[in-house]
């Protein structure tokens, strides 16, 4: 068992029961507070705790991490010192934290190196140098392809073979808070001659998980499925924003462009896979049987219970889906090993996308798409108005947690608001 996930362990800190950030998650993020430079940190409860000044206190001389890893804008650096430090720095938080340890005088100085969550600014925690998107659940996939191919055959013949994936953009990942415009782009509409360009019309979230890269990859040395999760440092909530009628129209024969590179939300914690080990369940049941580079060993799907909210303006929000991680066909193992199967090289900081997570009914589907049915349906929201696509003025909310013996590890939440296209 890895120290800090010991479900006995009992913080001193005034931890909700609901709270996402229990003793045993310590997550990882960048903050800002008032005029200050950004700075590394996790949080407990409804604390967050400024490493960079916990490092200066003296609680990490041992392990003799520089200052500047944690006087630092992103967590790139602090991933890159590897996991034998990353795991002892969290352990040592842990350690901190636990009302039965009694060698530190974090009690004493808590008030130097901490502040209330909601006195602070999270800012992305991660410099993103390379994205890549999958395509990894094999209920996404399908109801997909019952919408617009034949849906006797609705998976093409690869998707069983490979995960499937493209190279989507770095640049517009923004961090959950951060409010987006309406895209605009060519469409197609449907009885039209010549595509028109404006607003798109049918705007879509699509829920995701994205993992982070903390060890970078030689150029042609792939990584193996038993390699990867030494590379994979941790996840996040990933709201991959579709606009449905753009990406129709433009994505034969290359795939995805202006339709989802406009914008990405993401959660502001990188959960560490350490965190998430005592959650491990064993994944679907992969038929064909795969080739032997997509083989692994042991239980790489995580029990992750995700939910999507729709917050009209003014209103309350609507859940509208929930769904699991553990549903993924195509684990993050399996997904880095495809990736660098030729070679292709890997630096800390790039992201990889699961793709749309759904489950196996309506209340569980990852996209408006699917749970309108292509536009057939609409959902009701608390106001009285109907959602087919997500409207101006609209918040999606992401969320996500896992819970095992009387332990809760969040993610927090990836939400935004969607403002009108620029004239």
């Amino acid at each position: 068992m890895i120290k800090a996930n010991n479900p006995k362990i009992k913080s001193w800190l005034e931890i909700p029961a609901d709270s996402d950030f229990s003793i045993q998650n310590i997550p990882f993020g960048v903050f800002k507070y008032k005029n200050n430079a950004p700075k590394v940190c996790t949080r407990i409860g409804d604390l967050i705790i400024d490493l960079a000044k916990a490092n200066d206190l003296g609680y990490f001389a041992d392990l003799r991490i520089p200052k500047s890893v944690f006087r630092n804008t992103y967590l790139n650096d602090f991933m890159a010192l590897g996991k034998k430090t990353t795991r002892a720095v969290r352990d040592r938080i842990s350690d901190l934290f636990n009302k039965r340890v009694k060698k530190w005088n974090s009690r004493d100085l808590i008030a130097d190196f901490s502040y209330p969550a909601e006195q602070v600014s999270m800012l992305l925690p991660v410099k993103v140098g390379d994205y890549t998107d999958f395509y990894s659940s094999i209920e996404h996939a399908t109801n997909l392809g019952k919408l617009f191919r034949d849906p006797k055959n609705a998976l093409l013949p690869n998707w069983r073979h490979l995960p499937v994936g493209y190279h989507g953009r770095a640049s517009s990942i923004i961090v959950s808070g951060t409010p987006i415009r309406r895209p605009k782009g060519q469409q197609m509409p449907a009885g039209a001659k010549k595509p028109v360009y404006g607003p798109c019309r049918l705007l879509d979230f699509e829920l995701e998980m994205a993992f982070v890269i903390g060890k970078s990859s030689e150029l042609g040395h792939p990584v193996t499925t038993n390699q990867a999760e030494d590379y994979i440092f941790g996840l996040t909530l990933f709201n991959d924003w579709s606009a449905r009628d753009i990406q129709k129209w433009e994505y034969v024969p290359l795939g995805p462009f202006l339709g989802k590179n406009f914008a990405s939300h993401i959660s502001p914690w990188i959960i560490t896979l350490d965190a998430l080990e005592p959650f491990r369940v064993k994944g679907p049941n992969q038929r064909p049987k795969v080739l032997p580079y997509l083989e692994y060993e042991g239980e790489r799907n995580y029990d992750v219970q995700l939910e999507v909210q729709i917050q009209p303006e003014g209103s309350e929000a609507k859940r509208v889906s929930l769904s699991n991680f553990k549903y993924m066909y195509w684990n993050m193992c399996q997904q880095l090993a495809h990736h660098t199967v030729n070679g292709c090289n890997v630096n800390v900081g790039d992201m990889m996308a699961s793709g749309t997570i759904s489950g196996k009914n309506k209340n569980s589907y990852g996209s408006m798409l699917e749970i309108s049915m292509g536009g057939k349906h609409s959902i009701k929201m608390p106001d009285g108005s109907e959602r087919k696509f997500i409207l101006d003025g609209d918040t999606v909310i992401m969320k996500g947690w896992c819970e095992k013996d009387g332990v809760r590890v969040g993610f927090g939440e990836a939400s935004g608001k969607v403002l009108p296209a620029i004239p």
